[in-house]
């Protein structure tokens, strides 16, 4: 039977066949337990003992990026102030499962998932700085390391417009009237069809679930690079409208440094876009808190 969603698996890896692959291949880790801690659309999570996490490819589109992320993220701590997944464990497919796969240090933390503003504005200065340096890392040399450009041209808005009227008649039953409302507000105020094109390297993926924060909710890690791409800063810079209160976001567009007003359009449409995704997968998983915390990011990057 075909995959009916952008996110449904090509192949799934329960906890017994990954505790068997990560031991065979790595048996200084065959004493660890091996717990299932969820997964996104490309890959499947385990927690090993309690040091690592390996993620697993569920989809083939997601081998290549793999392969990237083992080469490139091992030299970019220079370029990260912040913990994130570097990996250490390079596995390979076999019979029992066709992909590569990766193991990375466990990075203490929780998704931002119920914070409170105040808290949220405690990694103004963190955020802004770690995508500072991230986007200061040199273009050629991503190259070199295989990144490839936009894929998903992200610049495109007027693209962007149509797939989220698309969206909006998939969610209806899900947003109530206010949330249908202001969100189909915001885009027919959106009249900009595109944005000149930048090239710097991103993660290219960060929303609540690929960020953590600790016991204060301030920013601890970052995770899931397997979107690394070279296009548009505006890309990234979404977390000034999807994760920081509208208060927060001169502050920290300002510490950045250098933002135009048509970045920062693209910025917020891809911090209501992003989680739109988010929202329609949690729909069909039937996460409810997933499906909560997605709504209350849009409200959010929507806020003024």
């Amino acid at each position: 039977m075909e995959s009916s969603n952008m996110w449904d698996a090509e192949w799934d890896i329960t906890e017994k066949v990954a505790s068997e692959i990560i031991s065979s291949q790595f048996p200084q880790l065959a004493s660890k337990t091996v717990k299932k801690l969820g997964y996104g659309w490309d890959n499947t999570v385990f927690l090993v003992g309690d040091k690592y996490v390996f993620r697993f490819p569920r989809r083939k589109v997601a081998i290549k990026s793999l392969y990237i992320e083992g080469k490139i993220l091992p030299h970019l701590e220079e370029y990260i102030p912040i913990p994130y997944s570097k990996p250490l464990f390079f596995g390979v497919g076999g019979s029992d499962y066709p992909a590569p796969f990766l193991g990375y240090p466990y990075i203490n933390g929780k998704f931002p998932m119920g914070l409170a503003d105040g808290q949220r504005v405690l990694s103004v200065k963190a955020l802004a700085h770690f995508l500072r340096k991230l986007h200061s890392f040199p273009v050629q040399k991503a190259q070199e390391y295989g990144i490839q450009h936009d894929h998903r041209n992200l610049t495109d808005i007027s693209q962007r417009k149509r797939k989220m009227h698309s969206f909006m008649s998939n969610l209806a039953t899900h947003l109530n009237e206010k949330e249908q409302r202001t969100i189909k507000d915001y885009l027919e105020r959106l009249t900009i069809e595109r944005v000149e094109s930048k090239h710097v390297f991103l993660h290219g993926d960060l929303h609540f679930k690929n960020i953590l924060v600790d016991e204060k909710g301030l920013v601890s890690g970052i995770i899931d690079w397997g979107d690394m791409n070279i296009g548009h800063p505006a890309c990234d810079l979404s977390i000034g409208y999807s994760f920081l209160p509208p208060h927060a976001r001169s502050d920290f567009f300002e510490q950045y440094g250098g933002v135009e007003e048509e970045t920062k359009i693209l910025a917020r449409l891809i911090a209501v876009y992003i989680p739109i995704l988010i929202l329609m997968q949690a729909v069909d998983d039937r996460d409810e808190t997933v499906a909560a915390e997605a709504k209350t990011t849009i409200m959010r990057a929507l806020a003024d």
